[in-house]
């Protein structure tokens, strides 16, 4: 798993935005357990072949599929993505990276020490600095570093095009210390996660000035001061190369040069076995490919049982050879070139397949995790109540199976909105919410409404054109009469009307429905249309799937799409998986990992709707909704837009997507699921806020009280009548929590924070806008001679530890097509 709203200068993006997701860690209890005090949870451990420097060969060239190339090396600015923060951790200081469970840990390489010294009357953090460390040009890191970075990243000077400033702000000064060595930081009031500052380290030729930060990092470096240099960048070739940094003082790199190659998900396992990449995160379907490969190595030159032409039986091949070889010409003709493509195809997966043997899958999971959102802005996800019965309707369990369970890795749904399990603090805070539970979540609803007759009911209040539209000709002219004659008549008689069906509701459906026939003058085309729906509702697994249809790709938010109706978009199937994914295990069929761009800011909310959000003119409508078993109230079922990504890569949410629908539907909660594509999901859809219910994921931190606040904090109107939802997509907050998150990032007994923090997650819980689900799984496949690298969990990669075994000669897996 990738992270685009609110207006200009409201956005405090978070700081792992490129969710290194691109693209998550296990959770030791079950839905809706919780225990009194914190939780000794541990975290899968990482998986990335360690080795001692000393038996890593120095030498040679490694190359890093990214998703695309970096918009910017500039990690501050709001289009910095997961291929920055790769790339620039391997080139700029970082004082802090977290370590392998979750938390920060000081950098021997750039720090010598660093600790608070003073709590009052001010907070004074002092740096001393490592000696050695100097940027590329030869110049000592120092104060001035420092200094340059507090004034672009403060907010008080708008010509510095900043993403986020969270921690900066609240700096009062920065001085020398007693040495050059030394930097003493002197805050205005006091703040927990100081350590998160300062990470990336830029040097002052980049912040010291507006132009240099917003237009010159974005596609140069010049000064650096990691174990590597970047030495160029081929948009034509697609890849950035790093060199080894002939000024830095720690460890040597092992290797000579890192490159980092463009390689989009789908195209991985090509870039595998033609050897372009070494390294890849990659889906379930590209890891079974090579543990196939793996195991079919002592197979002795065997025809695979995988694969294309591998579900031909010998009846069907023997059929082929006749008509290949009859009288009939043109049918030969035809079962030749069918021969011949299948023919090619087998050779073509048997070399791939001979080539993946040279590839190991490293698998943990990602210090990010995916959620449920509901979104609380506007519709029945407005009542806490109905958010509250989806929350309950979910068997959390079964969803983390279902992604989880066929990689073999723990499928334990997560506790936490802040914490993940192997980190301190974490504590299962979902009793806020209750366990999974139908009938409390179908009491919920019936509380707020929501019952079996309830789509049958005429609105609340209504209005002459509202009845108007439910009725035909006469009723539309009399109706219109009645609205001319007198308000306070129809006023009475709504009353009126407003009492006896509050009466019918509480009868049995079938005297519910008996009262909805009776009570209605519906035309014969309206009584056709509900016999539609009564039929349709028949076959509830029917009436989900016709629900689904695929917006087109109009990325532009209120743009309507080209017309559907007949051709091949408006047929609501994916595109064909890789061959061998007919032949996979259920690995392949219940699971895959989602690639997201990184994390996203929010954005002004797009009058029209966004593309997908309401299904523009020419798309495939969706199924009529079931009034058998769907509640409804005055008038209007209860269904639910439910937006998933369309791509490739985005498999396994759509499983979850599926299943959840599913356990919504037993509690008469109705699901329309729009595909949308990959590239508008979050712009055009979660940030806009065109969704009822999505599944989107949220990277680790190690600072909850900076990064979680934007996330969580309660939306608030701006002077223009926008929202401003900094990083909320679900729009849903109460003031209580803000204050807590406040209170935490002012704390600097980290104990007593962290508590704070527990508080904050149990009153997001129950204000249930936002379900967390499962912790996402982190796939990557890696040259099997590669040591030090892989799936890394919480801990950032130490790149100067990445090599091969042993020496590579001409030839070898990391030089085959170069």
């Amino acid at each position: 798993m990738s992270h685009v709203g609110v207006p200009r200068g409201t956005v405090r993006k978070r700081r792992s935005l490129a969710l290194l997701t691109t693209g998550v860690l296990t959770i030791p209890v079950l839905a809706g357990c919780s225990s009194g005090g914190e939780e000794t949870a541990r975290g899968v451990p990482q998986d990335i072949a360690p080795a001692a420097r000393e038996t890593v060969a120095d030498g040679s060239t490694a190359t890093w599929a990214v998703d695309a190339l970096p918009a910017t090396f500039n990690a501050f600015q709001a289009d910095a993505d997961s291929a920055t923060t790769r790339i620039t951790g391997a080139l700029l200081p970082t004082l802090f990276p977290m370590d392998r469970t979750g938390q920060p840990k000081l950098n021997p390489d750039y720090l010598e020490s660093a600790k608070v010294i003073e709590r009052e009357p001010r907070q004074v953090v002092l740096y001393k600095l490592n000696q050695q460390a100097v940027w590329s040009d030869g110049r000592e890191i120092g104060a001035p570093d420092f200094v340059a970075q507090w004034r672009a990243l403060r907010g008080k000077d708008s010509a510095f095009w900043t993403a986020r400033n969270s921690g900066y702000e609240r700096i009062e000064k920065i001085e020398r210390g007693a040495d050059d060595l030394q930097v003493r930081v002197t805050f205005s009031k006091p703040y927990a996660d100081w350590r998160s500052l300062f990470s990336p380290l830029y040097p002052k030729e980049i912040t010291g000035s507006p132009d240099a930060f917003n237009d010159g990092a974005r596609t140069a470096l010049k000064t650096t001061a990691g174990p590597f240099v970047l030495k160029s960048m081929s948009k034509s070739e697609g890849t950035v190369t790093l060199a080894r940094n002939p000024r830095w003082w720690g460890d040597k790199a092992k290797l000579d040069t890192l490159v980092f190659r463009a390689v989009a998900a789908k195209d991985r396992t090509q870039a595998l076995s033609d050897g372009t990449v070494d390294i890849a995160d990659i889906d379930p379907a590209t890891a079974d490919r090579i543990t196939l490969a793996r195991r079919d190595r002592g197979s002795n030159g065997q025809p695979l049982n995988h694969g294309p032409g591998s579900e031909i039986t010998p009846a069907q091949a023997l059929r082929s050879w006749a008509q290949a070889h009859g009288s009939d010409e043109d049918a030969a003709e035809i079962a030749q070139a069918v021969r011949e493509k299948n023919r090619k195809a087998v050779v073509a997966y048997a070399t791939e397949q001979k080539a993946l043997r040279d590839f190991a899958v490293r698998k943990s999971l990602e210090p990010a995790y995916t959620q449920l959102a509901l979104n609380g802005e506007s519709g029945p996800l407005a009542d806490d109540r109905v958010r509250r019965a989806v929350a309950r309707a979910l068997d959390r369990q079964e969803l983390a199976q279902t992604v989880l369970g066929p990689l073999g890795l723990p499928a334990k749904p997560l506790g936490s909105h802040l914490a993940l399990a192997g980190q301190p603090g974490y504590k299962d805070g979902s009793g806020a919410l209750g366990e999974q539970n139908t009938k409390e979540a179908q009491a919920l609803l019936a509380d707020a409404g929501w019952t079996r007759g309830g789509a049958a009911e005429p609105p609340k209040d209504t209005k002459a054109g509202s009845e108007a539209e439910k009725k035909g000709g006469k009723d539309d002219e009399a109706e219109a009469e009645k609205k001319t004659a007198g308000e306070a008549e129809e006023d009475k008689d709504a009353k009126s009307e407003k009492s006896e069906k509050s009466e019918k509701s509480e009868k049995s459906e079938k005297d519910g429905k008996k009262a909805e026939e009776d009570s209605t003058e519906d035309s014969a085309d309206s009584a056709a249309e509900r016999k539609k729906a009564d039929q349709d509702s028949e076959d509830s697994a029917a009436s989900r799937d016709e629900g689904l249809y695929i917006v087109g790709d109009d990325n532009k938010p209120g743009a309507p799409a080209p017309a559907t109706v007949g051709s091949a978009s408006a047929v609501h199937v994916l595109a064909p998986a890789r061959t061998a994914a007919a032949q996979g295990t259920v690995l392949l069929r219940q699971a895959g990992v989602l690639g997201e761009g990184g994390a996203v800011a929010a954005t002004d909310k797009q009058p029209g709707g966004a593309a997908g959000a309401y299904a523009p003119v020419g798309t495939a409508a969706p199924a009529p909704a079931a009034a058998k078993g769907q509640l409804g109230k005055d008038g209007k079922t209860l269904t639910l837009r439910f937006v998933l990504p369309s791509g490739p890569g985005s498999q396994s949410l759509r499983s979850v997507g599926d299943k959840i629908a599913a356990m919504l539907e037993k509690i008469g909660v109705g699901t329309e699921i729009t595909k949308v594509p990959d590239e508008s999901y979050f712009k055009d859809h979660i940030a806009s806020g065109a969704y009822d219910l999505a599944l989107y994921s949220w990277p680790a931190t190690a600072y909850p009280a900076t990064d979680g606040r934007p996330i969580y904090a309660k939306p608030e109107p701006a002077t223009d009548g926008s929202l401003l939802v900094e990083q909320n997509y679900t729009r849903v907050g109460t003031d209580h929590i803000d204050q807590l998150f406040d209170k935490a990032a002012g704390e600097l007994d980290e104990k007593a924070a962290r508590e704070l923090m527990k508080q904050a997650d149990a009153r997001i819980w129950a204000a249930a806008g936002s379900i967390p689900l499962f912790q996402r799984p982190q796939l990557v496949a890696v040259d099997k001679k590669l040591a030090n690298v892989g799936a890394f969990g919480f801990a950032a990669p130490r790149y100067q530890d990445i090599g091969f075994k042993t020496r590579q000669a001409a030839g070898s897996p990391a030089d085959r097509k170069k």
